[in-house]
């Protein structure tokens, strides 16, 4: 999503995204360890990138 988009969520709701980025990202660390190899690389970047942008955002709602 968007950051104009994500600004329109509540805090419960982008903690609740935080969460699965989280598992999802730990889902595919487990994969890659066992297997050796990931479906989708570039899902790692994106997933850290979309987690730190969500901890951003929340950040902002709290100190406004």
């Amino acid at each position: 999503m968007k950051p104009h988009e994500l600004r329109e969520l509540s805090l419960e709701e982008l903690q609740v995204r935080v969460k699965e980025n989280e598992s999802a990202l730990q889902k595919m660390r487990f994969n890659k360890a066992v297997a050796g190899q990931v479906e989708n690389p570039a899902r790692f970047k994106m997933l850290r990138r979309d987690t730190a942008r969500l901890l951003t955002i929340i950040a902002e709602k709290e100190q406004a």
